[in-house]
């Protein structure tokens, strides 16, 4: 399996940044473009690395925020597959900026064949959308920051991920990881039927050396996880600690990650 890191927070030697995702996944003989961050960059960054785009096999986007689908934009073609809860109006609780998707649900569907799915889609034969991810876990997912356009509170139920099984056990990429980094390896432990766990890589949404960072890093430990490699939504006090635990490679813009 190869990962191209198209977009992250950081940037790389020659390719710029944004606060945003986008990986280039190669494995099980398909090339799947994960997320688009916010703009063009992933395109450009894509040409940089010679990371071509022009022969993917789907687009799978996480959730419905701006950083992670609003690359939309500029592609047209191509199957995109997503939960169908990703289209709708959210915003920022502190200041009602808006942090959904530029693009609608029928733009969407007029530029791609459109496929949603709240339930796990099966891409190949060891490649699986995980659809929406039940919320279990005492420490994960319990506030949010964001509101849906009622003003009531959204916490993000359309967040997915992509587990992939590889030989030595399960490989999950997260876009965010709204839904907790337990509660979405648990959920991919369930939908794969795999129970060895060997590597997670994506946004965690973890933001402070505080009990929900202490307790994810104490059950990737307690499972034996080989890679670690959080980034994007993963703020420094929390990044900090997943270095001084793993000891893992800064997940930056133009990297390329072999499995």
């Amino acid at each position: 399996m190869k990962i191209s890191i198209l977009t992250d927070n950081h940037p790389g030697v020659n390719t710029p940044a944004e606060h945003g995702l986008s990986y280039l996944i190669e494995s099980d003989g398909k090339r799947l473009l994960f997320d688009t961050g916010q703009s063009e960059m992933f395109l450009k960054n894509s040409n940089i690395m010679n990371a071509s785009l022009t022969n993917i096999d789907m687009i799978i986007l996480s959730h419905g925020h701006f950083d992670h689908g609003n690359g939309l934009n500029y592609l047209s073609g191509q199957t995109l597959l997503c939960h169908p809860g990703c289209f709708v109006k959210r915003y920022r609780k502190s200041d009602r900026s808006y942090i959904g998707l530029k693009n609608s649900k029928t733009e969407l569907t007029g530029k791609f064949e459109l496929v949603t799915s709240d339930k796990p889609y099966k891409v190949s034969e060891n490649i699986f959308f995980l659809g929406e991810i039940p919320r279990l876990t005492d420490f994960e997912s319990q506030s949010t920051p964001f509101v849906f356009e009622d003003g009531s509170p959204d916490y993000v139920p359309d967040d997915s991920a992509v587990a992939i099984i590889l030989k030595e056990g399960l490989f999950v990429i997260t876009g965010c990881g709204h839904a907790g980094v337990v509660n979405t390896l648990e959920y991919a432990r369930k939908v794969t039927g795999v129970n060895i766990l060997h590597g997670i890589m994506g946004g965690f949404h973890l933001k402070a050396r505080d009990a929900q960072t202490r307790k994810t890093i104490r059950y990737l430990q307690d499972n034996k996880l080989k890679h670690v490699y959080p980034s994007h939504c993963t703020d420094l006090p929390a990044l900090s600690l997943f270095y001084e635990t793993f000891g893992n490679t800064t997940v930056k813009t133009g990297s390329i990650f072999n499995f």
